[in-house]
Parts: C-alpha cells; sequence; structure tokens
C-alpha cells in the first residue's frame, strides 16, 4: 500500500505527553488527526505511511478552550486524538519525522 496525499492531511502531527507516552509502553501512539476523519480512514492512513499493522483505533475529540485574546473572547478550535493500537512486533518511532 502506498502513501497518497490524503494520508498526509488524515493524519496532521504525533502527540507528544505524559500520557501519550504512557500509551506507548502498552504498544499504542497517539496523532492529531483530521476532524472529520473516520476510524477506518485513520487506520488505512497509519499503515500506509508508517507501514506496520494496525489492531484498533479509538478517537476522543477535545473541545475548544475559551481564551482572551487581547481582552476579547476567543475559542481554540477542537481537535480530535486518535490513539492507535498496533499489532504485536511493530513500532513507530515518534521522535524522529517522516
Amino acid at each position: 500500500m502506498t502513501a497518497k496525499p490524503e494520508h498526509y492531511d488524515v493524519i496532521r502531527k504525533p502527540v507528544i505527553t505524559e500520557k501519550a507516552t504512557a500509551a506507548s509502553e502498552h504498544g499504542a501512539v497517539v496523532f492529531q488527526v483530521a476532524i472529520d476523519a473516520t476510524k477506518p480512514v485513520i487506520k488505512e492512513a497509519v499503515e500506509a505511511l508508517f507501514g506496520v499493522k494496525v489492531k484498533a483505533v479509538n478517537t476522543v475529540v477535545t473541545k475548544g478552550k475559551v481564551k482572551k485574546f487581547r481582552g476579547r473572547p476567543g475559542v481554540r478550535n477542537d481537535v480530535k486524538k486518535a490513539y492507535v493500537t498496533l499489532e504485536e512486533g511493530n513500532t513507530i518511532d515518534v521522535s524522529t519525522g517522516l
């Protein structure tokens, strides 16, 4: 399976936090994905871009916070994260670039 340009639109960037690092110890990798991406599309994109077998995809939508900008209220964008569980023996090193 070859990587198509739209795969790069689905997967925005890896999420590197304490929680994501703890998930990686159990064979999961966390990516920020497009807000309209579905689980099958995310699975296809990860398998094509990284050459690994995906076991499961779990998603969560984090609602944007209300923040002040120059004294005026504004809202940050909603963010969708995908917790991608890999098959045994597959790994993705998110510390290096694509």
